[in-house]
């Protein structure tokens, strides 16, 4: 049995071990690998994993030996899943394991956005809290969550982390959602897309990349926020049109955003999210605390014996 890893550096960058995917078969391990060679990198394996590397529907009809792929995340669009079904193979993803870990870095982007400590930080160091007059400076634009409207777009395991948490902070939660009345989360009041940007204190973004929900926060819904509001993505790039925030921002329209995703990663040097105003960016890594990539792997042996023992779990496409 030939397996093969197409990106494993950002799963694996040396402080976790393959043996137990080294058990299943014959491993071959890549820490990267561009688009054009995928498919030779594939040739002869009957199983492939992937994290980010696109696995495109042109690829897997050059695969004849091709029995499984398994998505190295809980996002599967680089993978062509309707050409996969077609071919009898199942494709398996990962859902949770990052749940706790992207919760985590939501709120460490929300607050720093409203308690700015790296930037008070950087201002201590630069000499302003020596010169100062007083035995304290920096007092415009704090302001406390209790109170405020959280406003969440989805409500899956993380969006239901992020909101447990702002109930802990005793915000007031909203929500939008496909299907409402699958959801039993005391405390949350659920709203259409439109009024969660409109009333949002801070809006954070918990949802898929579909075709419905590509680019969604564009200008018309930006500018329905109110001016002292913040928005938060930890999800994927592409729900934001990237110009229309960064007008936003630079235009005040709204007050702050933060960032740990971009539409393209990693990003082009002229990004427009590069030149905006009170926006922070980090590069995707709200899923990469060391125990979500050991439960990630973990999961993903789990979902290989389970295909082997002829009882595939996870299978994200019908087949």
């Amino acid at each position: 049995m030939k397996i093969v890893i197409l990106d494993g550096y950002t799963i694996n960058p040396g402080d976790l071990t393959w043996e137990g995917l080294e058990a299943l078969g014959e491993l071959t391990v890549y820490d990267r690998t561009p688009a054009e060679e995928v498919a030779e990198r594939c040739s002869g394996a009957q199983l492939v994993l992937t994290n980010k590397a696109k696995v495109s529907g042109d690829t897997i009809k050059k695969l004849p030996d091709l029995k499984y792929i398994g998505e190295l995340a809980t996002g599967y669009d680089n993978i062509d899943i309707k050409e996969a079904a077609f071919r009898n193979i199942p494709v398996c993803n990962v859902p949770g394991y990052s749940t706790m870990s992207v919760a985590q870095l939501t709120w460490a982007l929300i607050l720093e956005l409203v308690c700015k400590t790296s930037q008070r930080s950087g201002e201590v160091y630069d000499g302003a809290w020596v010169k100062s007059k007083d035995f304290c400076f920096g007092h415009a634009g704090l302001f406390e969550l209790q109170g405020k409207k959280l406003g969440l777009i989805g409500l899956g395991q993380i969006g239901s982390a992020v909101a447990a948490i702002g109930q802990a902070f005793g915000m007031e939660i909203i929500a939008n959602v496909r299907n409402p009345q699958k959801y039993t989360i005391p405390g949350v009041r659920f709203v259409s897309r439109e009024e969660c940007f409109r009333e949002g204190d801070i809006v954070s973004l918990h949802s898929p990349l579909t075709d419905e929900t590509r680019q969604m926060v564009n200008a018309a819904l930006l500018s329905t926020m109110k001016p002292s509001a913040m928005l938060i993505n930890t999800a994927r790039g592409a729900l934001i049109n990237e110009k229309d925030l960064a007008d936003a921002l630079n235009n005040n329209r709204i007050a702050g955003a933060a960032l740990d995703v971009l539409s393209s990663e990693p990003p082009v040097k002229d990004n427009p999210m590069f030149t905006a105003k009170n926006c922070i960016i980090t590069p995707h890594i709200a899923w990469a605390t060391i125990e979500a990539r050991q439960r990630l792997l973990g999961e993903s042996i789990e979902n290989i014996k389970a295909f082997l023992n002829g009882k595939p779990r996870n299978v994200v496409n019908k087949i």
